[in-house]
């Protein structure tokens, strides 16, 4: 197996790369939150991988980090879920988010990726519990988890990305209830 490569990125093509080992150029797919975070053409790159062996092709996925390579052998556990779709999945969210979902089990938040439909996200949920899930203490330290729940939906009902609920949840008082959740998590955000 190709574990990992270290070598000159030659081109880009969301999400394919070519990167140049020794004179040997590999083909590697990547996730969007990885693609983004690539050094410039002509510049070294390292990568973690995993290859994907099917009867009609091997395919070299690259990730940034061991979480996200983790993660995406994690998805691709999952019964109808393919390399492809794990692909989408990390390029729509970050692992954070992913676990965040998990954790609170909400479907919604996987719907938002293309291609995943309310009963993939269900089926996402189910098997990645235990797995995946990030202790709470993570999101907004001791508040209890429906508390969370409900001041998270609140601020993604209001208008709100993932990615700002989120970082609100973590100014919210540990006994807040979910009224003064979403005032200081408002409050938060006004700020920001």
């Amino acid at each position: 197996m190709i574990g990992r490569l270290s070598g000159i990125l030659l081109e880009k093509n969301p999400p394919q790369l070519l990167v140049d080992c020794n004179g040997v150029g590999y083909e590697v797919a990547v996730p969007m939150s990885t693609f983004y975070n690539l050094p410039g053409l002509g510049e070294k790159v390292v990568l973690l991988t995993h290859l994907a062996i099917r009867e009609d092709a091997h395919v070299l996925f690259g990730f940034g980090s061991a979480e996200e390579r983790n993660t995406f052998k994690e998805l691709i556990k999952i019964s109808g879920v393919g390399a492809r779709t794990a692909l989408s999945i990390l390029s729509g969210m970050s692992v954070p988010d992913l676990s965040q979902a998990v954790t609170l089990q909400e479907a919604g938040r996987l719907t938002k990726v293309p291609g995943i439909g309310k009963k993939t996200a269900e089926r996402l949920l189910l098997e990645l519990k235990g797995k995946l899930g990030a202790d709470l203490g993570a999101v907004g330290g001791a508040v209890h988890h429906d508390t969370t729940s409900d001041i998270l939906n609140a601020l993604l009902a209001l208008g709100y990305s993932d990615k700002e609920a989120t970082l609100a949840l973590k100014q919210v008082p540990a006994d807040a209830t979910v009224s003064e959740g979403i005032k200081h998590a408002l409050k938060a955000l006004s700020k920001a």
